[in-house]
């Protein structure tokens, strides 16, 4: 029987590089040998992509309540640990997933000002243990995340938000980093792109041992 995977995820605000870095991760991971599925949330099944899709519209005449996005985020999560996540570790893969509950930390909790308690009720309720065994946390000034951000097209809901907004997220995320500095990497996303992905594979090879057989490849 093979032993369980590791879950790794990757977080920040908008405009860091998490998508771009994601295929950096993901062969680091698959050049040690490893079995990893890539997904992201809210989305990874069908039903949570559908979730995501009702999410991150903009809803003409009328206000999407903090609580209804906080739940629709919980709910794409169940879907997305009961289909992918979960059954993905227990067969030994390592799952490598674009947010996680972080985000719902920083968005939802930071961003709308929902109580943490509630955040954490939620989330006991639905990962019950499940936690991430190590977060890369991409982290950049807001002003210029969104700069980048600007540059891609349409915004979508969330994007489309106020500096203030972002600055609460990013606080968030940091005091979490802080918090927990065991699981936490806080990747300084400002620099250049060979320069975050240095510090993404010397903290690769530090938290995870398969990696550290790759040093100076």
């Amino acid at each position: 029987m093979s032993s369980p995977g590791r879950l790794i995820t990757i977080e920040g605000c908008e405009g860091v590089g998490k998508s771009s870095n994601m295929d950096f991760v993901l062969d680091a991971l698959r050049g040690a040998g490893l079995a990893v599925r890539p997904t992201r949330e809210p989305g990874g099944t069908p039903l949570a992509e559908r979730i995501r899709q009702l999410t991150l519209a903009p809803v003409q005449g009328e206000t999407v309540h903090p609580m209804t996005e906080l739940l629709l985020m919980f709910a794409a999560r169940a879907q997305h640990l009961a289909q992918v996540i979960e059954p993905a570790l227990q067969a030994g893969e390592w799952v490598l997933c674009d947010r996680f509950t972080d985000a719902t930390y920083a968005y939802q909790g930071g961003g709308r000002g929902l109580p943490r308690e509630t955040i954490a009720a939620l989330e006991q309720l639905v990962q019950g243990a499940r936690r991430p065994d190590l977060t890369l946390l991409f982290d950049a000034p807001v002003s210029v995340g969104l700069a980048r951000a600007s540059r891609r097209g349409p915004s979508d809901r969330f994007e489309s938000e106020q500096a203030r907004f972002f600055e609460q997220v990013r606080q968030t995320y940091l005091d979490r980093a802080r918090a927990e500095p065991g699981r936490f990497v806080v990747i300084d996303a400002a620099r250049s792109l060979a320069e975050v992905q240095s510090q993404l594979m010397t903290a690769l090879q530090q938290r995870l041992p398969v990696l550290q057989g790759e040093a100076g490849q």
